[in-house]
């Protein structure tokens, strides 16, 4: 039995084209305009935000969840461009890496743009070993390389409540990787926003919609890069 993302995870992507190609062209008819034109339009840059229950937005409307709410920042700077929700509450490195096939499909068509990788936390907080964190992301890493897709990845620091004896090492992983692939790092995603009673919810965990809009805020201008390098090397893709 396959799980429960796989089944929409190869069409995830392909799918929108589809209809954004769709409504542009009934557009041009309504309207009267060329219809080759419309049908050749730039579709919007497909950005899949892969990451646990931070990205997923536990607790919140799917609207105030990290991608949505990005996605809407992005578009207010003037950027074309779509955010799939790729995060699963409580998905470790090796959960994944495991997802990362299906989500990007096998035909190059049905693949993302550009990635956003968030994803390690809650290796930290199962006690698994940052050795084994690094491989699983560098695995993620390296095949999001060799697709040739733009990445972002989002770094984690640890509250001194939350350390474990391996807190330096595994906050070490990010950096790490992101000089070893040379791809942009964001030092820490929850920076402004961990240890914040008013920006989480009663948990203390995760983020409520007031600390997304905080992530997003300060995230803004390395996605917006990411989505900008993106466009650029679609635009080179024969």
């Amino acid at each position: 039995m396959l799980p429960r993302w796989a089944g929409r995870g190869r069409a995830l992507f392909g799918r929108r084209r589809t209809l954004v190609g769709g409504a542009a062209l009934l557009f041009a008819l309504l309207l009267g305009g060329p219809v080759a034109a419309a049908a050749t339009a730039e579709p919007p840059i497909r950005l899949l935000a892969l990451g646990d229950s931070l990205t997923a937005g536990y607790g919140l409307e799917r609207a105030k969840a990290f991608p949505a709410q990005l996605e809407r920042a992005l578009r207010g700077l003037g950027l074309n461009v779509t955010i799939e929700n790729a995060g699963v509450s409580g998905d470790t490195s090796a959960g994944g890496r495991a997802r990362l096939t299906w989500l990007l499909g096998s035909k190059r068509a049905a693949q993302p743009d550009a990635v956003i990788v968030e994803l390690g936390i809650n290796d930290a907080f199962r006690g698994i070993d940052p050795e084994v964190t690094y491989g699983n992301l560098d695995a993620i890493l390296a095949q999001l390389s060799a697709r040739g897709i733009p990445v972002l990845v989002a770094g984690m620091r640890l509250l001194p409540h939350w350390r474990t004896a391996d807190g330096e090492r595994f906050e070490a992983i990010f950096p790490d990787l992101a000089t070893r692939h040379k791809i942009p790092l964001y030092p820490s995603f929850l920076e402004g926003v961990a240890g914040v009673a008013e920006l989480n919810l009663p948990d203390g965990l995760h983020p409520n919609a007031d600390g997304i809009a905080e992530i997003v805020r300060r995230i803004t201008p390395a996605a917006a890069e990411l989505v900008r390098t993106a466009a650029a090397k679609r635009a080179l893709t024969p």
